[in-house]
């Protein structure tokens, strides 16, 4: 059984997590953190992570970049493994994690489901090949209008799949509104659409002459990542320190 502490419990991913755990049997939620520490579910609140006393294997945090470095400082205090399904983080907080990987384990990637992160395995082996063959690459990615950060972490994380497949030759453009040139063959072009309750979409364009390839992914709900997140939990209870991410996941059921 794996005892998992929910950080975000009372957004809508712990909201989503907390049910799926709530019929696996192999799982459950021991304690929740929340700054609207609102008890909705079985398993105590606290509003502050410093806070909670209750032993578990493992953390999953679903919450904002803000909260990251709080609930990264409780993780090696405690010697509990941490999930880090938050988007957004700041080069500091990066490497904040980074440094924690050195005492305590920790998951950390830029999309938790299945699809996506097979897509990132294919990219990483195939994009050479197009990108050599002169194929430009463009990556467009939309959700929801209360998303706060722009591009997803899911783009980047794409976009850094590519460019591992090419010798990082490429430059990541965000914005081309203030240049009037044409695009050159080094750049790759990362767009973000922001409306309605769009979960997640994601292509990734390979545009040659007279020809276009695209990769896409779309997620029609939360659920996925939630899958994603406990699988995760499951993985990464009883690992030793370091740094792991759902290639890990992957590679160990294909193993």
């Amino acid at each position: 059984m794996v005892k998992i502490i929910m950080n975000g419990c009372n957004g809508k991913m712990g909201s989503v997590i907390t049910d799926i755990v709530s019929k696996d049997s192999e799982a459950c939620i021991v304690a929740g953190i929340d700054v609207n520490n609102v008890k909705k579910y079985d398993y105590p609140v606290f509003s502050d992570i410093t806070d909670c006393d209750v032993e578990a294997d493992v953390i999953i945090d679903f919450t904002t970049a803000t909260a990251v470095d709080k609930l990264v400082d409780y993780s090696v205090s405690k010697k509990i493994p941490a999930i880090i399904c938050t988007t957004g983080l700041s080069e500091n907080t990066i490497k904040k994690i980074d440094e924690a990987s050195k005492n305590v384990a920790v998951f950390r990637s830029g999309n938790m489901s299945l699809g996506v992160n097979l897509l990132s395995v294919i990219l990483k082996k195939y994009s050479e090949v197009l990108y050599g063959a002169g194929f430009d690459v463009e990556i467009v990615e939309r959700h929801h209008n209360k998303k706060i950060d722009a591009p997803s972490g899911t783009a980047i994380m794409l976009a850094d799949s590519v460019n591992a497949s090419v010798d990082d030759d490429l430059e990541y453009v965000f914005d081309r509104s203030s240049v009037r040139e044409q695009r050159k063959h080094t750049q790759l072009g990362i767009s973000a659409v922001r409306g309605g309750t769009i979960v997640g979409d994601h292509e990734v364009i390979f545009a040659g002459r007279d020809e276009v390839v695209e990769f896409k992914h779309t997620a029609y709900s939360k659920e996925i990542f939630a899958i994603g997140a406990v699988k995760a939990a499951k993985f990464i209870k009883g690992k030793t320190s370091g740094m792991y991410d759902m290639q890990d996941v992957l590679s160990e059921e294909l193993a």
